[in-house]
């Protein structure tokens, strides 16, 4: 026969373990608040003020908003940007799956090159910069030497904007490639050889059994390490604030380097503070439109 202080006691014990969860999950709630929710709403408000000197004078609600979109500034920015993603993550894509299929086969020294592949990946940004700058310094560089080697002259690339636009996305396609690479290779030792296998005995050749099996299936994967790298090429920084800081003029002023200049150059704080807000919401527009393509992908 239970008693009612027996039966106290049991359901105040399953109180506890039901709220043990909760306790244990509150470090870890509190740090997410103080580290990603409060700069976040530091940052929304920020936008709304008009600073000086660093200090907040007034605000001036979405003012900011409806002058960054009248910058030229902010939209040569918005379309130097946009071109450089889009030209490095096509490029790191489609060289990631290309070395992904290569080294799928097993061979000897297959491991030994799998490793060297991913050294750039690892390398800190800082540094990539620095390296390339050197390579591509006009007056000691290393391509000036091997064109003056072979009885040519000064090769100038940071001088020039095209070339410096190129030169800056060739540094990121040098850098990134290596992570598109992993995340593909992955992927492709994570199919099934089953169809493969079946085709294969069917008489396709390898370019059929890529387009017909191996590709529609690697499709998903290609689509999450592209949403990937788009969303880490957009807020590319370390490596053009070293190598070019923009220039020539405008030709890799990145909107990263653009925030930067207008927060700590300019002092500006709110408009800074407005233009990274309008790029997270740029990124998370791009977020959400893959991840409804990637959830038609996967019903059709």
């Amino acid at each position: 026969m239970n008693r009612p202080g027996v039966r106290k006691e049991r359901l105040q014990g399953a109180g506890l373990d039901a709220a043990l969860p909760y306790f244990m999950l509150a470090p870890g709630v509190l740090l997410v608040l103080l580290v990603l929710i409060y700069p976040l709403w530091d940052g929304l408000r920020a936008s709304t003020m008009f600073y000086r000197f660093g200090n907040p004078v007034r605000k001036v609600g979405f003012d900011n908003y409806i002058r960054l979109w009248s910058d030229p500034q902010f939209l040569n920015s918005l379309w130097v940007t946009l071109t450089f993603v889009a030209s490095a993550v096509a490029i790191e894509t489609v060289l990631g799956l290309a070395l992904a299929l290569f080294c799928s086969h097993e061979f000897r020294g297959i491991r030994l090159l799998r490793t060297i592949l991913i050294i750039p990946m690892v390398v800190t940004p800082v540094v990539v910069g620095i390296v390339f700058r050197l390579i591509y310094a006009s007056d000691a560089g290393m391509l000036t030497a091997f064109s003056e080697a072979l009885g040519g002259g000064a090769v100038e690339i940071l001088g020039h904007p095209v070339r410096a636009f190129v030169g800056l996305v060739v540094l990121d396609v040098w850098e990134w490639t290596p992570l598109m690479f992993l995340i593909l290779l992955a992927g492709l030792q994570s199919l099934p050889i089953e169809p493969l296998e079946a085709a294969r005995v069917d008489g396709a050749g390898p370019w059929r059994v890529f387009i017909d099996h191996t590709f529609p299936m690697l499709r998903p994967i290609i689509a999450v390490a592209i949403v990937l790298r788009t969303i880490d090429a957009f807020g590319t920084f370390d490596q053009v604030f070293v190598l070019t800081h923009g220039g020539p003029g405008e030709a890799t002023r990145l909107l990263s380097i653009f925030g930067y200049d207008t927060a700590f150059k300019f002092q500006e704080t709110g408009y800074a503070a407005a233009l990274f807000v309008t790029m997270g919401l740029i990124i998370l527009a791009f977020t959400l439109a893959a991840v409804r393509l990637l959830k038609r992908a996967a019903t059709s």
